[in-house]
């Protein structure tokens, strides 16, 4: 397995793992997958504004046996008020058959490296259902505590469902001098 910034082609099979987390998942609330053409609007957004990462972790080898896109993760804007400016929310997701293989922890590793050598902060993790124990495992794995949760904010599949806040302290340096 290898983890490498996500390119134009891989889009399609990113669309395809999220599609997948929407039709038969809580961790997003969406309940529409979105086009390939939104997801690229999406990623072209995500990497665009303000150098976030946007990586996916791959298996094979392109020039052999081509490249299959295992999972993704990503790392935006929390809000775009500029005093949120050192925070950040993550994205990870993995596809079905790779899940419980490190996909995503390596995905999210990448993306903490990534996101404390732009000097942010604080990484946030939005996870949908207090019931996605391999997300909030995840998280717990890398650091982030658990710092809150809404109750009963989403409705799908006919219930319910809460969403669970994580934290981790990216950095712990003064921000620059305004």
């Amino acid at each position: 397995m290898q983890v490498r910034a996500c390119m134009l082609a891989d889009l399609p099979a990113v669309q395809a793992i999220y599609a997948h987390h929407v039709l038969h998942g809580t961790g997003t609330f969406e309940e529409v997958p979105p086009t390939t053409r939104e997801t690229e609007a999406h990623w072209r957004h995500i990497v665009a504004s303000g150098g976030f990462p946007f990586f996916v972790a791959i298996e094979g080898d392109a020039a052999l046996t081509g490249e299959r896109v295992l999972g993704y993760a990503s790392a935006r804007e929390f809000r775009a008020r500029p005093a949120y400016r050192y925070t950040c929310e993550n994205s990870v997701y993995v596809a079905p058959d790779a899940q419980r293989r490190g996909v995503g922890f390596a995905l999210m590793q990448a993306v903490i490296a990534h996101c404390e050598a732009q000097g942010l902060r604080e990484m946030l993790a939005v996870i949908g259902d207090s019931e996605n124990r391999g997300s909030i495992g995840l998280h717990g794995a890398l650091g982030f505590s658990h710092v809150g949760t809404f109750r009963n904010v989403g409705y799908k599949f006919n219930r319910w469902i809460d969403v669970v806040l994580m934290q981790r302290t990216l950095e712990t340096r003064a921000p620059p001098a305004a």
